[in-house]
């Protein structure tokens, strides 16, 4: 597995562009947002501006340190917290989102419990925003539509969505997927 912490020691995450992902969706609703696998916590910074209650979970504490530097120097209020995505015991939000971890936790195998744990830190109605790089890059790793498609599915998802778009990286551009869903709502 991947040292998180020495690629946020050394400025070398290719991922990290100083912004939220362009072609990420982050029109969400619901006051309270996990930004799961938040990194630096771009993704929560521009949540937090737009007025959500922000919880940012990264399993590298290098990089939940600079999170939390980086929102102080901004006045952002964040919680962001050191944790593996795998194994959050956490409330649950109205809204997740999810900026290339999904397709990081699939590369190395470590993919499942990150699945099962999804649709417990979601409200009935709440909304999941994936960004991940496409099997299409030719890196030998990544995800497909029809993973997703199949991956979020009923029971547990309802309107699920996969749109191809472009994933900005500081070495160029990536093919990728932007998924869009929301878990079913309980019926009595």
């Amino acid at each position: 597995m991947t040292d998180y912490d020495d690629i946020y020691r050394d400025g070398t995450a290719p991922w990290e562009i100083g912004i939220a992902q362009p072609a990420l969706d982050l029109d969400v609703t619901g006051p309270r947002v996990l930004d799961i696998g938040c990194g630096t916590g771009a993704v929560a910074r521009e949540l937090a501006r737009r007025g959500h209650r922000v919880t940012g979970v990264d399993i590298s504490a290098v990089a939940v340190d600079q999170a939390r530097a980086r929102a102080a120097a901004e006045g952002l209020d964040i919680d962001f917290r050191v944790g593996d995505a795998r194994k959050l015991s956490l409330e649950p939000f109205d809204a997740i989102v999810d900026s290339g971890l999904l397709h990081s936790l699939h590369r190395y195998g470590d993919v499942d419990d990150y699945l099962d744990l999804l649709p417990r830190l979601a409200v009935p109605g709440g909304s999941l925003t994936i960004l991940a790089i496409s099997a299409d890059g030719g890196h030998g790793w990544g995800v497909t539509g029809d993973y997703l498609l199949t991956t979020f599915a009923p029971p547990a998802w309802t309107g699920t969505t996969v749109t191809p778009v472009d994933v900005v990286a500081v070495t160029g551009t990536l093919p990728g997927f932007l998924l869009r869903t929301r878990r079913r709502r309980q019926t009595s």
